[in-house]
Order: C-alpha cells, then structure tokens, then sequence
C-alpha cells in the first residue's frame, strides 16, 4: 500500500518556452503511466492550479512505498526528465511526501525527539 510520495512542484512556464512545456508535459504523464503500468509506483496523480499571486502552478504526485520511490527518484530517466522540465518551468521542486501507515512512523520520530527535548 502507497504509504510515501513523490511531490513535484512546478511554477509559471518560462516565456517562450510554452511549446515545449506542452511537449514536456505529455511525455512525462506518459512516463508516469508507464511507470504505474510497470509497478515501480503504485498510482500518481497531476494538478493544474488556478492562478491565485502564488508560485505554484501545478504538481504531480507519486505515490508508493519508499523503496519503490526511492528507486523512481535515482532512476537516470526520471532524473533526465526532472532536468528537461527545469529548463521549462520556473521554481521545480520535490519533496518527499508521508501519508497513511508512515505518518504514524513520522510521528514517532517526531514524539520522540521532542521528549528528548523537553
């Protein structure tokens, strides 16, 4: 069960570049799909923001274990298209995301190091 994820965050289109972002873009939710299809991620999911003053545009989410992420994240594709995208859009980020089951192991931690600190 998809317990961890993937959160790829992307701001405005460099002006210019929006023919390639279109490009860019399909070809990485056909990545992704291909990805679900092959079992490395269990699911994903992709949103586009309405413009709202922010830097956030849009991101996807990648969902699955750790191990089956942490393999996506130092695959040289995946890195590839992460470079091809920031070349595109401004302010790309990922940030590793917890849900389910490993909030509770986060949280742990959490509890933990503030007993420490008390």
């Amino acid at each position: 069960m998809a317990d961890s994820g993937l959160f790829i965050g992307w701001g405005e289109v460099v002006r210019g570049r929006e023919e390639k972002a279109i490009q860019v873009f399909n070809e990485t939710i056909e990545y992704y799909g291909r990805l679900q299809q092959e079992g490395r991620i269990e699911s994903f999911d992709v949103c586009l923001l309405d413009p709202h003053g922010g830097d956030l545009a849009g991101f996807a989410l990648l969902r699955g274990t750790n191990e089956q992420l942490d393999a996506v994240h130092h695959d040289e594709e995946f890195e590839q298209r992460l470079t091809r995208a920031n070349l595109i859009v401004e302010r790309l980020g990922l940030v590793h995301a917890s849900f389910g089951e490993e909030i509770g192991r986060q949280m742990g931690i959490y509890q933990s190091a503030v007993a420490e600190l008390v």
